[in-house]
């Protein structure tokens, strides 16, 4: 349709005018103008800015043709977004800002949530996380820093959180190529009490921990194997410990069971009183 169009100054004009005055409306149901111009219009209505026949060159904004609402203002080179720009969404919210080239996002950006706060701060490739780069989670607070390959966390480290079987996960993580390691977990139940910190693996408790009651008192510490107590020492109440050794199924099965003044009650070997 822009061929029809005798002179790129008078789009540039119009539709310039249209946008910044919001008399879209005029325009898109006005059939006495668009007769004017013999071409129809809508074809134009995403797109007002600075025009050469054919193409979207220089600064220009971008619209939803459905709500008239802002989607993209920025830089064009041959009809695609390159240079800086800005992305909204249907609310108007900002949610990302950067740099771009041949239509997608390259350099530095960053992104923000629907209520405009900082989820991601670094370098993209080809549209995709790729770089340098921090993510945020809602509260503000750094949950990673490293390095992104194709849109994935690749070298860095970070925290992560989660809800597990009525627990919540609190996790410090280190990728390495790509794969993700659980350096230390801090595990709490649905009354926000810690219950666990240690080592974690495949979503379960694998190596070196604490393990803690409701009221918060130590009540074991040792090695796990899959959720399971391997070896190591069960505490009472008022924090002396009363059993060291060896765990089958979570079941005391090889040690020594103390009296509360430290002395040796009685041994358990395979898991009976070791006479």
């Amino acid at each position: 349709m822009l061929k029809l169009i005798k002179s790129s100054l008078i789009i540039k004009k119009v539709f310039t005018y249209i946008f910044n005055r919001r008399k879209l409306q005029l325009i898109i149901y006005h059939k006495y103008v668009q007769s004017i111009f013999k071409i129809n219009l809508t074809d134009f209505m995403n797109i007002s800015g600075r025009y050469f026949i054919g193409e979207r060159n220089g600064k220009g904004k971008e619209y939803d043709s459905y709500n008239n609402s802002l989607i993209f203002e920025g830089e064009y080179i041959n009809g695609k977004r390159n240079g800086k720009g800005k992305e909204y969404n249907d609310s108007k919210n900002l949610i990302f800002e950067g740099e771009y080239s041949n239509g997608k996002r390259n350099g530095k950006g960053k992104e923000f949530n629907n209520k405009g706060k900082l989820l991601f701060e670094g370098e993209y490739l080809n549209g995709l996380k790729n770089g340098k780069g921090k993510d945020y989670d809602i509260r503000g607070e750094l949950i990673f820093e490293g390095e992104y390959l194709k849109g994935l966390k690749w070298n860095g480290k970070g925290r992560e959180a989660l809800n597990q079987d009525n627990k919540r996960l609190e996790l410090e993580v280190e990728y390495l190529n790509g794969f993700k390691l659980i350096k230390n977990c801090k595990e709490y139940n649905i009354y926000s009490k810690l219950i666990y910190e240690g080592e974690y693996f495949n979503g379960k408790r694998n190596g070196k921990g604490k393990e803690y009651n409701n009221d918060g008192n130590l009540i074991f510490e040792g090695e796990y194997y899959n959720n399971n107590k391997i070896r190591g020492k069960l505490f009472s109440i008022d924090g002396v410990y009363y059993f060291e050794g060896e765990f089958l199924y979570d079941k005391k099965w090889n040690g020594k069971v103390y009296y509360s003044n430290g002395k040796i009650a009685f041994e358990l070997l395979n898991g009976k009183v070791k006479e």
